[in-house]
């Protein structure tokens, strides 16, 4: 099993709690072993073959009932029914004329008004109404099984009309559309099972299939033409009231089991089923007064309970999906509230087009099924999708408020339909930044504070590569600011989303003589957002850039190296050579000696140059011999002190700058001020250096030193090196100088796995 800790929270923010179980699923640890990919694919395309053949043979069974080719549209003015189009060449003469009745052959007749042109019982909230159109559609039924009708229109003219099956291509653009929509919903369920299998997915597929259902219902009642399949003329009512029923009952079971398991899903899950197929039995065989208005409370109560189930309860943990979750809830149930009350208030006044009832209904049934859709992908969803359900929420939004404004204002239904559209942009321009929000990706960082992290953290790469995913976490903590960040050993070989979008898995660039690792995080913006597909191109060029920029530096420094390498050789061969003839040709000894110490402090550069990196406790060695040849012809006797925590190895650069940097401040001990002992104390502990000069000499007041050449170097150097240098007087007598400097990260034994 694979270890993982939380990155410390000095350095990375909050710790894990106690379970961490979380890290290694979400890495892959404890997943149950997947299918292979083949046997997912041929599953996925059996159960594709199977909803694509139930949707094709129910579009057949469309195009072959007959009906009458009666094209026609209601006047909203008067509520008249006028045919504008027909294929049959018979009914040509009466375009544009008013339908008046349609009579059988045994003389019965149907009087021709717009709520003829209703697609569903469903959605008529008076019952008597309701009635009447039931009654309507069964005389209908009966008149397409018969050889033909009789049609009146004004004017006195009658002309005979034969019923005629519609055919494939009579099915029209809303029956094509709304049965690709009812089977592009099953195929979203269809993977959503096969990619996470369970309780849940089952239930969701339950879900999806109710709303496909009413889908296919809404394009058997929208065929051009008078008449609806044999069969749904009476149990079309019936058969919605069952889909919304059963979708409500799914809904909330699915959120009992996910994105939270609630520890009495199985007795409540049981409880709403039972309540569902109670209401169900209850409304289609007692046909209660207010019949609509119990459908719609049992789904609105649904929807209240389910947006209750999603709240965060105390002690929990924020959990984007579930918070996303109950807004979508709570945005559909109150859309269909609005839809309800608009339809009853319109309905009540005699003020409904039934063209905008048929609107407003179609709309909100395509919202759901888009939202279905878009559910079990939020993470993953294209900008498409997105932008559809929210064109689908604003429709019914618009067909809602024209209903109101008919209703209650009395409004004229051209100003009507103006003034709802008019309404319904500001309500698409406030939700979409929102839902963009939501799901479109990282909250947007300047390019100069992205580029500033970036150099930061490949520059602290550099230093300590070790340090990978400390400084990789610093930089998606800046950039995400997640409510949990925690590292894993268990390697990742890609960027993913997981968890349903709760979890960002990043893998840690590491040298290829290191351990490879993952870093996980949970909960974008503090649990207010989910990670998204946005966020992982993201992390991919972030990790693209530290690479390029890890590369370049290695690349960079290679050549620093060579050109090291070529320099001491040149001062080897060239300088080296002349002042040992010197030495050889000096006229006393002390020329000698001091060109034999020239030599030394040649030879101890030449090496530090061409070395490369090296051990600490190595260059403090040659340091403190190199200070002691230097002190011995002044007297002056050396104090040292050495140790550190960790033997780290410093960098050309680091040696090169820390032996300047104690060549200058010896030489000014040596040249200014007559000291008897000098003092140096070198110690690393938790990869800060500190480095303490300090003599017994004449020096004082250094706040009032002009900072020349020397010490204007070392301050210099110091600050190349991250660091910081004070003089200050000696406790008696003397200056001390204090250097700090950060040489390294804590090394790998010290970071948490």
């Amino acid at each position: 099993m694979a270890v993982v800790a939380p990155l410390p929270a000095s350095g990375l923010g909050a710790e894990l709690p106690p379970d961490s179980s979380w890290v290694d699923t979400a890495v892959g640890m404890r997943r149950p072993r997947p299918r292979p990919p083949a046997d997912r694919v041929r599953r996925l395309l059996l159960l594709g073959l199977l909803g694509a053949a139930v949707v094709a043979l129910w579009l057949r069974m469309l195009a072959s009932e007959p009906h009458l080719p009666l094209q026609l549209r209601a006047d909203g003015a008067s509520g008249q029914v006028v045919l504008v189009a027909s294929h049959d060449a018979t009914l040509q003469p009466a375009l544009g004329r008013v339908l008046q009745a349609l009579v059988l052959a045994d003389g019965r007749r149907i009087a021709a008004a717009a709520l003829l042109l209703t697609q569903s019982p469903r959605w008529v909230a008076d019952d008597a109404t309701r009635n009447e159109l039931l009654a309507q559609r069964v005389l209908l039924g009966q008149a397409l099984r018969q050889p033909g009708v009789v049609a009146q229109f004004d004017g006195g003219l009658q002309l005979a009309v034969a019923p005629s099956p519609r055919g494939l291509g009579g099915l029209g653009a809303l029956g094509w559309s709304v049965c690709g929509l009812a089977l592009a919903l099953y195929l979203a369920a269809a993977v959503a099972v096969l990619a996470q299998p369970g309780p849940a997915a089952r239930v969701y597929m339950v879900l999806a299939a109710s709303q496909s259902l009413n889908l296919l219902l809404i394009g058997a009642g929208g065929l051009p033409g008078l008449g609806v399949p044999d069969g749904l003329e009476q149990f079309d009512l019936a058969w919605r009231l069952a889909a919304d029923l059963v979708a409500a009952a799914a809904l909330v079971q699915v959120l009992l089991l996910y994105p939270r398991r609630q520890p009495w899903a199985p007795a409540a899950g049981l409880l709403a089923w039972a309540a569902a197929a109670a209401g169900l039995g209850w409304l289609v065989l007692a046909q209660p007064a207010y019949q609509w208005w119990w459908a719609q409370g049992m789904l609105l109560a649904a929807g209240c309970l389910a947006a209750l189930l999603l709240r965060r309860q105390r002690g929990q943990t924020r959990h984007p999906l579930a918070r996303l979750l109950q807004r979508l809830v709570l945005a559909s149930t109150g859309l269909l509230l609005l839809l309800s009350l608009a339809l009853a208030l319109a309905d009540g006044g005699g003020a409904a087009p039934y063209h905008l009832a048929t609107l407003g209904s179609l709309a909100w049934t395509v919202f759901l099924a888009s939202l279905l859709m878009l559910a079990p992908f939020l993470s993953r969803s294209r900008q498409v999708l997105r932008e559809f359900t929210l064109l689908a929420g604003v429709s019914t939004v618009a067909a809602s408020f024209t209903l109101l404004f008919l209703a209650i204002l009395g409004l004229h239904p051209v100003a009507a339909l103006g003034l709802a559209l008019v309404v319904s942009l500001g309500v698409y321009l406030l939700a979409r930044p929102w839902v963009l929000q939501q799901l479109a990706g990282p909250s947007p960082m300047s390019a100069e504070r992205m580029f500033d992290s970036v150099y930061r953290a490949a520059r602290a790469l550099e230093q300590s590569p070790g340090q990978a995913a400390q400084e990789l976490g610093h930089l998606l903590r800046e950039v995400f600011d997640p409510l949990e960040l925690a590292r894993s050993q268990r390697a990742a070989s890609q960027v993913r989303v997981a968890a349903d979008g709760s979890t960002l898995v990043v893998p840690v660039p590491h040298p290829p003589d290191e351990p490879a690792g993952a870093l996980v995080l949970r909960f974008a913006l503090q649990g207010r957002r989910l990670f998204t597909l946005a966020d992982v191109q993201l992390c991919e060029r972030l990790l693209d850039q530290l690479r390029r920029a890890e590369a370049y530096d290695r690349a960079v420094e290679h050549g620093r190296a060579e050109e090291r390498a070529r320099i001491a050789q040149d001062l080897h061969d060239d300088i080296g050579a002349r002042l040992l003839t010197l030495m050889y040709k000096a006229q006393s000894d002390e020329i000698e000696e001091y060109i034999r110490h020239t030599l030394q402090d040649l030879k101890t550069l030449t090496r530090g140059l061409a070395a490369g990196n090296q051990r600490l406790s190595h260059a403090a060695a040659e340091w403190k011999t190199d200070i002691t040849q230097r002190l011995q012809p002044t007297g002056c006797s050396l104090h040292w002190s050495f140790s550190t925590d960790n033997d780290i190895l410093l960098t050309a650069v680091q040696w090169s700058g820390l032996t300047r940097v104690l060549r200058e401040l010896v030489n000014n001990v040596i040249s200014h001020a007559r000291a008897s002992q000098l003092e140096i104390s070198v110690h690393l502990d938790g990869g800060r250096l500190a480095l303490v000069v300090s003599d017994d000499g004449i020096g004082s007041n250094p706040q009032q030193w002009a900072h020349g050449l020397g010490l204007g170097g070392v301050r210099k150097r110091v600050k190349l090196l991250g660091g910081q240098v004070v003089w200050q007087t000696g406790a008696e007598r003397g200056i001390r100088c204090e250097v700090n400097a950060p040489l390294a990260g804590p090394g790998p034994a010290a970071l948490p796995h």
